[in-house]
């Protein structure tokens, strides 16, 4: 269920980002051609924007994509490396649960209010933060569950890059990857 929810996202995502580059080409043809700009189409990008970030931003917790500071992990014991990245995972939580609840006040506030140039609710150009706080909460919990009940998740990212195990020996770092 959550990897089609994934796949979705991503692929909502990449149509949000095709979309936003159709609207701003229709912006600079329709002003610099046809020296008639339509008021909808920076508005409408901006909202696409929100979309594909938001989204993409999820995609990223749940395929562990996300920003990160990796140097430390490197030279941690296995179990080391656990207990980061569970409280990781749980920060990741927190902001997501953050997203939602802030969110949720911003669209409270702006339901009530009307984007001129879409002539839609204002609350609108804030459900992309609810929407990607539920997913960023779904998938740090789909970790967060996977790592308690032994799921192998961080094999793949406990390998060290070729170019990161060069550097740490040239500074005599010794690589740590037991248990």
């Amino acid at each position: 269920m959550l990897t089609l929810l994934n796949r979705l996202a991503l692929w909502a995502a990449g149509a949000g980002l095709v979309a936003m580059t159709a609207f701003v080409a229709w912006q600079v043809f329709c002003r610099y051609v046809l020296n008639d700009s339509p008021s909808w189409t920076e508005p409408g990008a901006v909202m696409l924007m929100s979309w594909f970030i938001f989204l993409g931003a999820a995609v990223g917790v749940r395929e562990n994509y996300h920003l990160g500071f990796d140097v430390l992990l490197y030279v941690l014991p296995k179990s080391g490396k656990r207990v980061l990245r569970m409280i990781s995972d749980v920060v990741i939580l927190a902001f997501g649960i953050g997203m939602i609840w802030y969110g949720w006040q911003l669209v409270s506030l702006t339901w009530n209010t009307t984007l001129p140039s879409l002539g839609i609710s204002g609350a609108h150009d804030y459900f992309p933060v609810v929407g990607g706080g539920i997913l960023i909460c779904l998938f740090a919990a789909e970790r967060i569950a996977k790592r308690l009940a032994g799921v192998p998740i961080d094999d793949v990212a406990d390998e060290v890059p070729a170019e990161v195990a060069a550097e740490l020996d040239n500074a005599d770092i010794p690589l740590n990857s037991k248990a």
